[in-house]
């Protein structure tokens, strides 16, 4: 079996990416206001990606790729608010950082392989729902 890089170095930058997000996460001082270091999170990362996005479009293309936006854009910001905000909560309510992320990425794999099936028609294979059941069983275990 030959490994493709191609698929290998994304899933190593959300890997390490989600590591240094729960990290600071778990790491949020009780007594600040979630949606004020969440602003301050959101200002810098809104510079970094914009620097990003003229580097890579070109200073004069931006109108154009800004103009291909669509109501994606808007729900997706919603999503991550809400992902961003649920897991400030979900440390101080006392989740241990080595389980609340676990708990969380497979139910959410729980629901996209649900997902899948009902919005994209993608196949949902025997072993897949074994796997759902088995996560089923894991989130039981993991919260014991």
């Amino acid at each position: 079996m030959t490994l493709n890089w191609n698929l290998i170095w994304p899933i190593l930058i959300v890997i390490l990416a989600n590591t240094f997000y729960n990290i600071c996460m778990k790491s949020m001082p009780s007594d600040v206001n979630p949606f004020g270091a969440l602003m301050i999170t959101y200002f810098v990362a809104a510079i970094i990606s914009a620097v990003i996005f003229v580097f890579m479009v070109g200073p004069s293309n931006v109108g154009l790729e800004i103009s291909k936006i669509n109501w994606t854009s808007i729900i997706l910001a919603i999503a991550i608010v809400g992902l961003e905000v649920g897991y400030v909560f979900v440390y101080r309510a006392g989740w241990a950082v080595s389980t609340a992320s676990v708990v969380a990425n497979i139910g959410l794999a729980c629901v996209l392989l649900v997902v899948g099936y009902l919005l994209y028609k993608e196949n949902v294979s025997m072993t897949q729902m074994l796997g759902f059941f088995v996560c089923m069983v894991g989130l039981i275990l993991i919260n014991l």
